[in-house]
């Protein structure tokens, strides 16, 4: 796929490596939709972009994509404006930290809408146009913790590894269409996500420094894996090596590195 003068709706667009997608495509997509909960934020993105981009046509919404009745609302939305989405960057996630026992059960709850209902909906609406056109993209951001059960993220991991299988088994059924669908699985970024995941008088646990990537390369290689037709990208050397290691571990050896974890341990 060739992102020049693409229609691209970009999910958690307010924060982030969302925003980064943003900055990063508008300079050669003709127009975006971008969505997220902050409507201020979204405003403050839209103006950024259109003063450096005058020709860039910049639509906004604000969508909790944890409800259902807003996810549905903003797919009508699209039908309604006779809108083409032809570069879907389901960015938007939700994460938790902490053993599952004392978890949140809402937070759980909108963890699953978020991560993969919303995720699978919006890309089953757009796909059809994408297919007849015989062009177009997804680029469905996952994470490294969707490799390997994660103490203290269970629920988080599991939705992570649905999108990477998701996207995996997508990009096989497209084959031929001209359309095209990419994992991103990225490790420690920095961004708000940390924050925003750790509970009450946690302190948010990014990682060791030598796995951080600056979100600038990771969606610098999401867009370049996209253009190239490549199934999966894990941004950063170390990340890459670490990923690998662990696709090829033993079952057996996984459950005793997860038994062995400070997380299962009780230490968060």
């Amino acid at each position: 796929m060739t992102l020049d003068n693409c229609n691209a709706l970009i999910t958690g667009a307010s924060a982030g490596i969302g925003r980064e997608f943003a900055r990063q495509l508008a300079g050669r997509a003709r127009s975006m939709i971008l969505v997220a909960r902050r409507e201020d934020r979204l405003a403050e993105l839209r103006d950024e972009l259109q003063q450096q981009h005058p020709n860039l046509v910049i639509q906004i919404r604000q969508v909790d994509l944890a409800d259902f009745a807003q996810l549905h609302e903003l797919m009508e939305w699209l039908d309604r404006e006779n809108i083409n989405v032809d570069l879907l960057v389901n960015n938007a996630g939700l994460g938790d930290s902490g053993p599952f026992a004392t978890s949140d059960p809402i937070r759980n709850e909108q963890m699953t809408l978020v991560n993969v209902v919303a995720l699978t909906s919006l890309t089953r609406h757009v796909l059809p146009q994408m297919i007849a056109k015989r062009r177009g993209g997804t680029l469905n951001i996952s994470s490294s913790a969707g490799f390997l059960p994660i103490p203290g993220s269970a629920v988080y991991a599991a939705t992570k590894a649905y999108v990477t299988s998701f996207s995996e088994a997508l990009r096989a059924e497209l084959r031929r269409t001209g359309v095209s669908a990419c994992a991103v699985c990225p490790g420690p970024v920095v961004t708000e996500f940390q924050q925003v995941a750790r509970r009450r008088g946690a302190e948010a646990d990014i990682g060791p420094n030598f796995l951080v990537v600056p979100v600038e390369q990771v969606v610098r290689d999401a867009l370049a894996a996209l253009e190239a037709d490549r199934p999966l990208v894990v941004p950063g050397f170390a990340m890459k090596m670490l990923t690998l290691l662990a696709r090829v571990m033993p079952i057996p050896v996984m459950r005793l590195a997860a038994r062995l974890s400070p997380r299962t341990r009780g230490v968060v």
